[in-house]
């Protein structure tokens, strides 16, 4: 029986608000090594290197096998067991944020169908691996995870395409162009109206596109991106509050600061004086379960 071995790394802290890394690692599990039931609180996706076991999910079990990828979506309750006489290896890239959903939706994954099999598992491992390789505290190293996590998404978004070649998804693509307006354009006095505009659809379709593609309304998401553009300029602790309100968008700095509560559980200067206050962290961070 090969040796049983795990490595992990898992993040504390993200600066990448848009995706981020959660955890990655490789694991080569004990005879009947079981994760759950239970759920998880991000996206994760299993790819198995050797041996089998099993996945189970929405009431459905899968037997697993060399170059099988399991995806296992937020909230979704379920179970994965090890073989008993040929116990699987397999590595693991949990992510989340902003731009997790979208992404999600565009592999190779569904709800029916959470199991996939690469035709290409060495490119599929190396583009994991580099993300385990990356690994690190630094905003360098985490920056470096985010890329390696794209590269790897977009080796198994080329496989949904030939998995689906005739699938073109209009509703993503009017998400994408409403996302990247907002990118360009959230310092500016804009409205869900004007976004809409620019994407050539009505304010009450683009809110059924944004539900269904990124799980929450565009004035939801509007707002999400500034507080979180705001959080990155409080950190730096060189602007008032009423310059960082402007710089995001907010044009009266008493409603900024009723947002940010909302939002981050406490006003927009008690926020500045954490930050300036928190020690920089170097510890490693902690192992953490696939």
């Amino acid at each position: 029986m090969p040796e049983v071995y795990k490595q992990s790394f898992k993040q504390n802290y993200t600066n990448n608000v848009d995706l981020s890394v959660f955890n990655c690692g490789l694991e080569r599990c004990a005879p009947g090594h079981t994760w759950g039931p239970g759920i998880r609180d991000h996206y994760l996706i299993h790819l198995i290197l050797a041996g089998k076991g099993t996945f189970q999910t929405s009431g459905k079990t899968w037997e697993l096998n060399p170059g099988d990828l399991f995806f296992v979506r937020p909230n979704q309750l379920n179970t994965y067991t090890a073989d008993a006489q040929q116990p699987w290896e397999y590595c693991w890239v949990g992510f989340n944020g902003i731009s997790a959903h979208r992404l999600a939706s565009l592999l190779p994954f569904s709800d029916e169908q959470p199991v996939h099999h690469t035709q290409r598992p060495e490119e599929m491992y190396h583009a994991m691996e580099n993300i385990y390789r990356a690994r690190g505290l630094r905003v360098q190293d985490e920056t470096a995870m985010v890329g390696y996590l794209y590269l790897f998404i977009a080796a198994l978004m080329d496989e949904t395409s030939e998995r689906k070649p005739h699938n073109t998804n209009t509703s993503s693509q009017y998400v994408l162009n409403a996302i990247k307006y907002i990118q360009f354009n959230y310092s500016h006095d804009i409205s869900i109206d004007d976004v809409a505009k620019s994407v050539g659809v009505s304010r009450s379709h683009l809110y059924r596109v944004f539900m269904s593609n990124v799980g929450k309304s565009p004035i939801d998401y509007l707002t999400e991106y500034r507080i979180n553009e705001a959080c990155k300029l409080l950190r730096t602790g060189s602007l008032s509050i009423a310059e960082v309100a402007i710089s995001v968008g907010f044009f009266d700095q008493f409603y900024f600061s009723r947002v940010f509560k909302r939002a981050k559980g406490m006003p927009p200067s008690k926020y500045a004086a954490q930050q300036a206050a928190a020690p920089a962290d170097d510890s490693p961070a902690p192992a953490a379960a696939p």
